[in-house]
């Protein structure tokens, strides 16, 4: 009766658009209630949810990516990007993958990318010549690659989940993650040949160097950030608020395009932010709860060992339920309600852990850009003001690219787990 209750309130408040993380609160409440069981479980398992040392790195994070990007770096990546890519043809629309691939590796989080890139390059793209749909299609497919290349709050997630080492998860990310954006540099090249989009000319060795030194301040924000893990200095926690004064420091006194009278209204932001995701962890740490006392991983996994348990096809299985729950749930969200019950199901056919949250992570960033609920999707299509379906059309080719990339890191665990295993032992 409880389980019935829970999957009844939660599917129909997803339907008619509550917040995800009310709706989590709200279907375990109920469950609860039903079940009779006290309701100061509730705050219990949300404060036992969020009492993780390293989930306080999400704000530390999330403040940097806001001080950096309010101090000039988009700017900055857009033209040290345009510089490397922008001569080729399509090079501005190789200009907006690249950026995503460089500022991916100070922010962590997709929407901010999309909204950031998206702001500076979908106006210039489709004032250069390029069509509202694909400019915003593209800046909406690359930015899935910044949750996968260093640091990253999905990762984060992940790692307070299952007791794997951040450090190890971010460097899981790294190869993938290019991997991924080199894919959509090629689909994009392709395209601009077919459809004849126009290319910069080049403007020499000198416009990179230049470009870069004006870049440099901000880039080396991912070093530090790789460094302090790697070197066992600091912690993710620690080295998430080294980033943060980092930023503050680069982008007031350094590029000097942050006003201090601003950063006030940042520090807002970002709590809002932060809280938004926490707030979202604790709810759905009670929901995953509730699964877990209902057996319900145990059950999912004896359900699809009882069809095969032959591990190829138990990641495309794993790889056809995240893509399809990407569709319609949040990120995180589905990462906390999922990622227990298909970690026992991984581990059950002998699927590395590491390798696992590598592709379940990349898996739902694809889900950022698919409709109905694609987070990205929305973002970059009213920045281009264009209606959801051409953008949908235009992206196509962009997706299955992404899923061609998620497949042979899925089926090549190297990819994910090599770079760990040389730096971190």
């Amino acid at each position: 009766m409880g389980l019935i209750v829970l999957a009844s309130v939660f599917f129909l408040a997803l339907l008619i658009g509550i917040p995800v993380a009310v709706t989590l609160g709200v279907a375990s409440l109920c469950y609860l209630l039903v079940m009779d069981i006290p309701i100061v479980v509730m705050p219990q398992k949300m404060y036992a949810g969020l009492d993780v040392f390293v989930l306080l790195s999400i704000p530390g994070f999330i403040l940097a990516g806001n001080l950096m990007n309010q101090g000039g770096i988009t700017e900055r990546i857009i033209r040290f990007a345009n510089a490397l890519v922008g001569w080729i043809r399509g090079g501005l629309a190789l200009t907006n993958v690249g950026a995503s691939m460089l500022f991916g590796g100070i922010t962590g989080t997709a929407v901010a990318d999309a909204a950031s890139i998206g702001g500076v390059m979908i106006p210039g793209m489709k004032k250069s010549g390029y069509p509202a749909d694909f400019s915003a299609a593209v800046t909406a497919a690359s930015s899935t690659v910044g949750p996968i290349i260093p640091p990253s709050v999905p990762m984060i997630i992940v790692g307070a989940l299952s007791g794997i080492s951040v450090g190890k998860m971010f460097l899981a990310g790294a190869v993938p993650g290019v991997l991924m954006g080199f894919a959509m540099m090629i689909t994009t090249y392709i395209i601009a040949r077919r459809r004849g989009f126009p290319k910069q000319p080049w403007l020499g060795a000198s416009e990179i160097a230049k470009s870069f030194s004006g870049a440099f301040w901000a880039l080396a924000m991912t070093v530090i950030i790789i460094y302090g893990l790697l070197s066992g200095l600091a912690t993710p926690t620690e080295t998430a608020v080294i980033a943060s004064i980092y930023a503050f420091v680069v982008g007031a006194f350094v590029y000097r395009e942050l006003p201090i009278k601003q950063v006030p209204r940042i520090l807002v932001d970002s709590a809002i932010s932060s809280a938004g995701i926490l707030a979202l962890v604790g709810f759905a740490n009670v929901f995953g709860w509730i699964l877990v006392s209902e057996r319900i991983p145990q059950m999912i996994a004896d359900a699809v060992l009882s069809i095969t348990d032959n591990k190829f096809a138990v990641i495309l299985m794993i790889n056809i339920l995240l893509l399809i729950i990407g569709m319609f749930m949040e990120t995180i969200a589905a990462l906390i309600i999922l990622f227990v019950p298909l970690l026992t199901l991984a581990q059950a056919v002998g699927i590395d852990p590491l390798h696992f949250a590598t592709f379940a992570v990349l898996n739902l960033m694809i889900g950022l850009t698919t409709p109905p609920l694609g987070v990205c999707l929305f973002v970059c299509a009213n920045i281009a003001k264009q209606p959801l379906m051409p953008v949908v059309k235009a992206i196509l080719p962009f997706l299955f690219t992404n899923i061609a990339v998620l497949l042979l890191v899925s089926y090549v665990p190297a990819i994910a787990t090599w770079l760990p295993s040389v730096l971190m032992p």
